[in-house]
């Protein structure tokens, strides 16, 4: 058995279904959705476990030296309060898990969070207008007008009405701007792996019709 051959018609198949939702919701779909979502779910426990549990707790817990650290059992015993959600009795104690997450997660991200995101956006906001060409100044400009007036759009303590309201108008029409060419980002994201699936059926499975169907010299 050519097992290249085999994996080249299961990706075939599995594609076909895929897109047999175009024509309308079907059990060969809903099959390799499960399909995926099993495999996916079953990849990233094994993959969890291997290189987030072992190296980050267990080998913590238990070093090479053959000691015991016994502090590690502090974060194994979160680990099961957050399964303990599927317990109905004791799911409360997952909120000290979760409290746990977001407060920690909260504090050491907050600077990160600030210096890449707040202060890098205002920085790229603060552009000089003094220097550069023509075009240069006029981008510029755009840009200054565009974060000012989108951050008026969300300014709800005055009413937007006169000058604000003007504003405010010129605000949602540059969010309709950004969310259109995200839009057409994400749509050119999406024709090129539905590309990507057309030259696999067509260069790589197509050719193996014959050798399959023993139509092959």
């Amino acid at each position: 058995m050519n097992w290249e051959i085999l994996g080249i018609w299961l990706g075939a198949a599995v594609t076909l279904c895929l897109y047999s939702f175009l024509y309308r919701d079907n059990p060969f779909y809903k099959f390799v959705e499960h399909l995926f979502v099993g495999m996916s779910a079953g990849y990233w426990v094994i993959y969890s476990i291997y290189n987030v549990l072992i190296p980050n707790w267990w080998e913590n817990l238990f070093p090479a030296d053959g000691g015991f650290d016994a502090i590690w059992l502090v974060p194994g015993i979160f680990a099961m309060f957050m399964l303990a959600r599927m317990v109905p009795k004791v799911a409360g104690l997952s909120r000290l898990a979760l409290g746990m997450i977001v407060g920690t997660g909260a504090g050491l991200n907050m600077v990160t969070f600030f210096q890449s995101n707040a202060l890098a956006q205002v920085k790229g906001t603060m552009i000089s207008v003094a220097a550069g060409s023509v075009w240069e100044v006029f981008s510029s400009l755009v840009l200054v007008v565009g974060v000012v007036s989108g951050l008026v759009y969300f300014f709800f303590s005055k009413a937007h009405t006169g000058f604000v309201g003007r504003t405010a108008n010129m605000g949602i029409t540059i969010l309709m701007v950004a969310f259109g060419a995200s839009f057409g980002y994400t749509i050119m994201a999406r024709l090129s792996l539905l590309i990507g699936r057309c030259t696999f059926l067509i260069e790589d499975w197509l050719p193996t019709i014959p050798a399959m169907l023993g139509l092959g010299g």
